[in-house]
């Protein structure tokens, strides 16, 4: 189609058809309900709106005027047409014969009806949109404008009232008007000009074009979806014919015409979990928005015990604004908690108006000081399968595969779950790019941050998803796939949990903890064997975050599961491996010490070199655990042959590592030194951080048992600056220890009560009832409550200062208590100086049989500084 500015779709209609038609339409009256309420007949209406009657009766058009409501300018403009005379005033911005409420135009909400036009009513207010407000307002007053812009987007995200609020905000760079239409289902090419010429003042194009002729207009074009092809059409004519006019279109997908710029419109932004400070919730959009629509309904805001729920309610609804308003809006009758609770599970089920933000009834006729009502009661399910079926088949399975991801994922995750989906392709494999900008144009998926893992559906778009695939069957294949996929990730990623890459391993499992655990659970029951292989590599990364009592947990009942009984012998000595190593983490190392040298026997059979050298380091350290430092040593001197071997530089490191601390319990200070400047040196060339770390942490220990205190407190601090920057607590907290120490024996008492202070704030060192009375340092334990391996340095510290002092009797209390915490731990060295004080401290004899029991237990020599204590 060539569009000129004198073709119209809609036929040979007159001028003053063209104004009934459109007035008629706006006022939601079939033609009989308009005849009847003239008191003309049917077939007048018709033909007058066909054209067949040019210049009706003066008394038939009054009578039309008054059945339209048309008052004022709007009646004298209507009834000059209709004897065949340009209106006496200027067409005013917004409907034709409509009164309007700003200069910035009028577009009425109501019914349902084809081609319905509308004036715009006052703009919402909008929370969480500056953002997008301020920028899609640049791109209408700015240079280069685009001539159609689509905002784009799931039912209930806000787009028209985002649109709502920029058009009333460029009203002033617009003086042609500023007007729109509401598409209604079924409207053809004719309906949709017939109104977007009407409420811009126009009854026919060409006259638009002449109105319009070097004035800037606006006009917004609601609810594409439901006339897609005759919106396309009349969009594409109205920019050709009036250069001036810029169209702001809002849908489920945009219009579809050259020159178009599209723009997604998301839900809002969430907080993250566990949120519940006030001023913090204020911060995040969804959660303002959730507080502001709740004071509509109650007057008091949500309680200190309410946030919580708050934060899981908006995190739940997924920031999808109509679903946070119809959610708040039931706290009338409930609290928070009780929200949550009820409706926690059931988000597709929440029902309110139209969740596209359309389904309102006008005003009615002439009357513009009522506002707007919804009409149309839909559920959140229902609105999502608007947009769902606008996708083709293939893109619907893709989806209902997609749902199964719990969390964020990559283009390269997507890639796999749907690779066995393409059927042409010989390969298996499938470009998913094409279709998740599919997803994202329609509002389906949310795009958000900057790694790989980006991609997220929505909870309500996932959600109904399942629901989909469950119905068809599909389910259980979707998450046998979903375990197969994730599987591979953890795989992919577990090597780099040591090494430079250990930073970004651990934030990329961190980030798919909730796909990880969907995995594990499907895998368990549906497939184990896969399941296995899973918790196998996640052995290090359940370490690292401390869930090893879990971790184990799941590994054992893997184990024992007879369906896993024939699986690869190999992959059942990782799996007791990964049994052996956290069980060092939580007490239970005598039990598994049979895994251990089982796991050791398989993998130095199958010449798994990797293998083995896990086997015998994970050996060595439940044997420490368990008192056999003797063969602890053997097996890191067998891990430093084996690695040195086979040139395997890391595990080297580890191996000289393991071996430093035996020296250090043999009291032989020298040789451990040696070993790890040998760390160090070698971490460096293998590109390890963290242990370079850890080899510098145990040479500031080295140092303060050398009594070079100055040394150890300048190069455990260098230390722990640099752990706080790796982020790993538990050894910075026990270079604190050693710092504190070394300040406390060289008698820098105030610096070593800086650091006691400092221990204690995280919460973990003090346990309950072990407070100081003086605040941190000079005070006594407290009594009662268990005592734990974290505060033995503590104690160690107060028991020092206190001797330093002078104060025997205070010390001896504090290193009471630094030896029954130290029994707790694995590092039996802590014990040995906490007797070694208590003995200088009370000369008691008994005190000296614990210390050499304790050396013997521990195959611990005491230090020259400690004989000479001791006499």
């Amino acid at each position: 189609m060539t569009p000129d500015h004198d073709h119209s779709p809609a036929g040979g209609r007159t001028p003053i058809g063209e104004l009934v038609r459109a007035h008629r339409l706006a006022a939601g009256l079939t033609q009989t309900d308009l005849a009847q309420r003239a008191g003309v007949g049917v077939r007048t209406v018709r033909d007058l709106e066909r054209g067949r009657a040019h210049r009706p009766h003066r008394t038939t058009a009054e009578l039309i005027a008054g059945a339209l409501g048309l008052t004022g300018a709007a009646r004298a403009g209507f009834l000059a047409s209709a004897r065949g005379r340009a209106a006496t005033t200027p067409a005013a911005p917004g409907v034709a014969g409509l009164p309007h409420r700003t200069p910035a135009g009028t577009v009425p909400r109501d019914p349902d009806l084809p081609g319905t036009p509308m004036a715009l009513p006052p703009p919402v207010e909008l929370i969480g949109r500056e953002r997008e407000l301020d920028e899609l307002t640049g791109l209408l007053t700015g240079d280069g404008w685009p001539p159609v812009l689509s905002l784009v987007g799931l039912a209930g995200v806000g787009k028209t009232a985002l649109a709502l609020a920029v058009a009333h905000a460029v009203a002033d760079a617009h003086p042609g008007g500023v007007a729109g239409v509401l598409v209604g289902t079924g409207s053809d090419a004719n309906d949709v000009l017939a109104a977007a010429c009407a409420v811009l003042g126009a009854a026919r194009l060409a006259e638009l074009a002449a109105r319009l002729r070097g004035r800037p207009a606006l006009l917004l074009v609601d609810a594409v979806e439901r006339a897609p092809d005759p919106v396309a059409e009349v969009v594409h004519l109205l920019v050709a014919a009036v250069p001036t006019l810029r169209v702001v279109a809002t849908g489920r997908h945009p219009v579809g015409i050259p020159g178009e710029l599209v723009r997604p419109v998301a839900p809002l932004e969430v907080p993250p979990a566990g949120v519940v400070d006030p001023a913090e919730l204020a911060r995040w959009p969804a959660a303002a928005l959730f507080t502001a629509r709740l004071t509509r309904v109650r007057p008091e805001p949500p309680g200190p015990d309410e946030l919580p729920a708050l934060t899981a309610l908006v995190r739940r609804l997924d920031g999808l604004p109509l679903a946070i308003e119809l959610m708040a809006a039931r706290g009338r009758i409930l609290d928070l908690p009780e929200l949550l609770d009820r409706y926690g599970d059931r988000v597709l089920d929440l029902a309110g108006p139209d969740l596209g933000g359309r389904g309102w009834e006008a005003a009615p006729p002439g009357r513009t000081d009522e506002p707007a009502r919804p009409t149309v009661a839909v559920t959140l399910r229902e609105a999502v399968a608007t947009s769902y079926r606008l996708l083709d088949g293939w893109e619907q399975a893709a989806l209902r595969r997609l749902s199964v991801f719990a969390n964020r994922w990559s283009v390269e995750l997507a890639e796999e779950l749907l690779a066995d989906e393409a059927d042409p392709d010989p390969s298996g494999v499938v470009d998913p790019v094409p279709l998740l900008d599919r997803l994202v144009e329609l509002g389906l998926l949310s795009v958000r941050g900057a790694g790989p893992l980006r991609f997220r559906l929505l909870d309500a778009v996932r959600e109904y998803a399942i629901e989909q695939a469950a119905g068809r069957g599909e389910l259980t294949a979707v998450r046998r796939r979903h375990a197969v996929v994730i599987t591979r990730l953890v795989t992919r990623t577990a090597p780099d949990l040591v090494g430079a890459r250990q930073p970004a391993a651990v934030r990329q499992l961190d980030e798919a903890t909730g796909d990880i655990g969907a995995a594990l659970a499907h895998a368990a029951g549906d497939d184990p064997v896969t399941a296995l292989r899973l918790a196998a590599e996640l052995t290090r990364w359940w370490r690292m975050r401390g869930r090893d009592v879990s971790g184990r947990q799941w590994l054992c009942r893997l184990l024992a599961d007879p369906r896993t009984a024939d699986a690869d012998p190999v992959l059942r000595a990782w799996a007791l491996l990964g049994v052996a190593r956290l069980a060092a983490e939580h007490g239970a190392a005598a039990q598994e010490l049979p895994a251990a040298r089982a796991a050791l026997a398989v993998l130095a059979g199958r010449a798994d070199v990797a293998g083995e050298l896990a086997a015998r380091t994970v050996l060595g350290t439940l044997l420490v655990a368990t008192g056999g430092y003797d063969e602890a040593a053997e097996q890191a001197h067998a891990v430093l042959t084996l690695a040195t071997r086979h040139g395997r530089t890391r595990d080297t490191a580890v191996a000289q590592h393991h071996l430093a601390w035996h020296e250090i319990r043999l009291a032989d200070l020298s040789a451990a030194r040696r070993r790890l400047a040998a760390v160090d040196r070698l971490a460096a060339q293998c590109g390890e951080p963290r242990l370079r770390l850890l080899a510098r942490a145990d040479l500031a220990e080295v140092a303060r048992l050398e009594g070079r205190h100055g040394d150890a407190v300048d190069q455990g601090r260098r230390v722990v600056a640099a752990l706080a920057g790796v982020g790993d607590p538990g050894h910075r907290r026990r270079v604190l220890g050693t710092v504190g120490l070394a300040l406390a024996r060289s008698g820098r008492l105030d610096e070593a009560a800086e650091i006691l202070a400092e221990l204690r704030c995280d919460g973990r060192a003090t346990p309950p009832g072990h407070r100081t009375e003086a605040g941190a340092g000079g005070g006594r334990p407290g009594g009662g409550g268990p005592v734990r391996a974290e505060e033995s340095v503590c104690a160690l510290i107060e028991g020092t200062m206190a001797q330093h002092r002078g104060d025997r009797e205070l010390a001896a209390e504090w290193f009471t208590v630094a030896e029954a915490a130290g029994a707790a731990g694995q590092d039996r060295r802590d014990v040995v100086e906490a007797l070694v004080g208590l003995a200088v401290s009370t000369g008691s004899a008994e005190v000296r049989e614990r210390l050499a029991q304790a050396c013997r237990r521990g195959g611990i020599r005491l230090l020259p500084d400690e004989e000479r204590l001791l006499g």
